[in-house]
């Protein structure tokens, strides 16, 4: 008798049909909410009446609702009522904490994590370097967007409209040369400043994303410059762009990594000193 169990990478026993009903639900995405019978069955590869059997199934449970002629899938309410349960338990600092942990182990350097909250950036959490000369900032902290690399990690990436409201707060001679940085933080991934907020310091931030795939804030590294060097910029801009990437993943988002397309490569710079 064939068996209803699979197993995974790790080894672990699954069960096939719960496998399949999450990978028809996986398929769905903001780009695209609707999709045939035929989009479905290119992305999960199921014969047509399997497929069917399962759209029943997760009809039936309130989590896939049918549309239209010809008739297209979406998601349902069942999947926004697990959602809020999900958000309601969600405590974003525990979440990050680990991964800040990591990224400061790697780097050496503080990493802290902050929100967005109106035009403002704040840090809810901070790791300090073990180094005897460190960067700190400490939670609590607040300071305008269009400031230092951790915020121009969140205004980068904000929508068109609302950046573009903020920037039209900016005195002009700013304003020029502060949409010319967003385009390379926008280009690269991540933010690099240079002494903006503090003297003789080097920060670089990468933005974090929510479950609507909306800026949350963002994830930063800051070190002194007789540490933190030109030629370091591209690794650690790396590691805080996946480990920024990894805590967005947390929280809902989902990138186009995890639905099966490419992540983008921050690409080096060699001209990263001035331009964020």
């Amino acid at each position: 008798m064939a068996s209803d169990d699979t197993k995974d990478e790790g080894g672990a026993s699954t069960v096939r049909a719960v496998d399949r009903a999450i990978a028809i639900l996986q398929c769905f995405t903001a780009d695209k909410p609707a999709l045939s019978v035929l989009d479905i069955q290119k992305r999960v590869g199921l014969s047509r009446p399997t497929l069917y059997r399962l759209l029943q199934t997760l009809g039936a449970s309130g989590l896939i609702k049918a549309e239209g002629d010809p008739q297209r899938f979406r998601l349902a309410h069942g999947v926004m009522e697990l959602a809020h349960v999900w958000l309601a338990g969600l405590d974003k600092v525990d979440v990050a904490r680990p991964i800040l942990e990591q990224l400061r182990e790697s780097t050496g350097e503080t990493a802290a994590l902050f929100v967005l909250r109106e035009q403002k950036r704040i840090c809810v959490l901070e790791l300090e370097s073990h180094h005897a000369l460190t960067i700190a900032r400490g939670i609590g902290d607040t300071g305008d967007i269009t400031l230092g690399a951790s915020g121009k990690a969140i205004l980068a990436f904000l929508d068109e409209k609302r950046r573009d409201a903020i920037l039209d707060q900016v005195i002009k001679p700013r304003r020029a040369e502060l949409m010319k940085a967003l385009e390379v933080v926008r280009s690269r991934g991540y933010a690099v400043s240079h002494g903006e907020v503090f003297v003789g310091a080097v920060a670089l931030a990468a933005p974090t994303f929510n479950h609507n795939g909306e800026v949350a804030g963002c994830l930063g590294v800051f070190g002194p410059k007789a540490r933190v060097k030109d030629a370091d910029i591209p690794r650690i801009g790396a590691q805080v762009m996946q480990a920024a990437s990894t805590i967005s993943e947390q929280y809902g988002y989902r990138s186009e990594k995890s639905v099966g397309g490419k992540q983008p490569k921050p690409r080096p710079d060699r001209k990263a000193r001035g331009v964020a």
